[in-house]
Order: C-alpha cells, then structure tokens, then sequence
C-alpha cells in the first residue's frame, strides 16, 4: 500500500528531516532496555522492574506520539499491511526498493509486532509483581535482607489458587514475548542493514541524528 505522500508512478520525495527527536529517543530507549533486562540483569531485580516501568513509559509515548506527532511519525502514514510488506521484500530481493518518507511497509509490520510484543511483555511483567513499583520492590528487597519476611508473607496471604495459576501463565508469557522480542530485534537488525544497502543510505544514521544520509 503506496504512503500517501508517494504518486504511481514517481520517485518518492524524500524530506530531509525525517525522525524527530521522541521517535529517536523511544526508539533507543527501548532498544537500550530491551537488551539490558534480556542480557545484564536478573529477573524480579529491582532494576529488571525499574527498566520495565521505563519502557511501559515509552511505549506510552510512542503511542500517543503516532497519534499527535508529526507526519512521518503518525501511524497512518505507515499502516500495517502484510501484502505490501511481501512486495517490498520483492522488491529489496532484486535491488530495485522504492524510498518512502516513512517506514517502509515491511518495516511499519516489524514495528508493530514489536510493539505489540512488548505489550504483552510489559503486561505480562505488571501481573508477575502485581504492579508493584521499583521502590516498593527495592524495599521489600531490604526488608527480607535484614530478616523481615513479613513483606512475603503479606503478599501470600490469601491468594487463591486462580491467582496462583494466573501469576504462573504470566510467567510463562512473558518468558516467552521476552525471546520473542530478541528476535524480533534481531530480524529488524538484519533487515536495516539489506535496506541501507539497497538503498545506498544509512538508515542508522537517520535514527540517530534525526536526518537521512543521501
């Protein structure tokens, strides 16, 4: 599905500024903290949930963003289209990919796959520590070290079987949508780099300060 700023039959033009800076920012911003809590740190740690409420926030962002920022950065200017992700794919095979102010529709899918998939990891999260904010991890953390496990104990008191079994399918799902998103990440990785130079642009550049690379 052709973006609406590109006629049949024409070279798409090309703005020289494309992403701006909150696209740039939840952009690395979840990248950075995807790969931090996938690779660096423990699940349950205070910063494996500090990370997830930095990320739940910008998911948040992004999202309101592709409703009230600027063009290329709405979701209407890259509206997820599986058929013409597939003709894009065909058409990067053969060298001959056509450019578009936005992202290209097999990139828009990726996005959006990302995005749904770290809805569920982030959800998912929220059901494991029952919305259970950094700090109150970090001080329940400090009263079991010093030998209070009345935090514990409190929070096992009256759970029914059902949550028991919600916690433990949480669990399994956000083990699962957290893999997930490796390799989704690795996918878009991959698929940046066979864009770049087909393209003969650098499209990292363009995410990191904001202008594409002619």
């Amino acid at each position: 599905m052709a973006s609406p700023r590109i006629q049949a039959g024409t070279a798409a033009e090309t703005p020289p500024t494309l992403w701006d800076p909150v696209v740039r920012v939840t952009h690395w911003g979840i990248a950075a903290s995807v790969l931090l809590n996938a690779l660096l740190d423990e699940g349950g740690s205070v910063l494996h949930v500090t990370i997830g409420w930095i990320v739940m926030a910008l998911l948040f962002l992004r999202m309101v963003w592709g409703v009230l920022g600027p063009v290329e950065a709405r979701f209407s200017a890259f509206p997820p289209n599986p058929l013409a992700a597939l003709r894009h794919l065909r058409q990067l095979a053969t060298g001959r990919v056509r450019h578009y102010p936005s992202h290209n529709p097999a990139g828009a899918l990726m996005a959006y796959a990302f995005w749904a998939t770290l809805a569920v990891v982030t959800a998912t999260g929220l059901i494991m520590t029952g919305g259970a904010t950094p700090m109150q991890v970090a001080a329940d953390k400090a009263a079991v070290a010093s030998g209070d496990w009345s935090a514990l104990i409190r929070d096992g008191e009256g759970a029914s079987d059902e949550d028991e079994s919600l916690g433990k399918a949480a669990k399994e799902v956000h083990d699962v949508a957290a893999n997930l998103l490796l390799i989704l990440a690795a996918l878009h990785v991959a698929g940046v780099a066979l864009e770049s130079r087909a393209m003969r642009r650098n499209l990292v550049a363009a995410m990191l300060i904001g202008k594409r690379q002619r």
